[in-house]
């Protein structure tokens, strides 16, 4: 198990040196031009082999969410 550097505290809930670095990440992801090809990475597992896995696991994700975002099924 990894340990905490001393200095690192606990921000609770709305961490924001977590938000902030998976926005660094995310921005760097964009910038790097890879969307397109990792998207239609997605598309191909999600036609191939890997159909069942990923549905079994998006599955197993939904149960686990308090409830639905009303906004994805507009």
């Amino acid at each position: 198990m990894e340990k905490k550097p001393r200095d690192q505290r606990n921000e609770g809930e709305g961490n924001r040196t977590a938000a902030a670095e998976y926005n660094a990440a995310h921005q760097r992801f964009v910038r790097s031009g890879k969307v397109d090809e990792k998207a239609r990475e997605a598309e191909k597992a999600i036609e191939g082999k890997e159909r069942d896995a990923l549905k079994d696991a998006e599955l197993v994700g939904r149960r686990h969410a308090a409830e639905e975002d009303p906004e994805v099924k507009r």
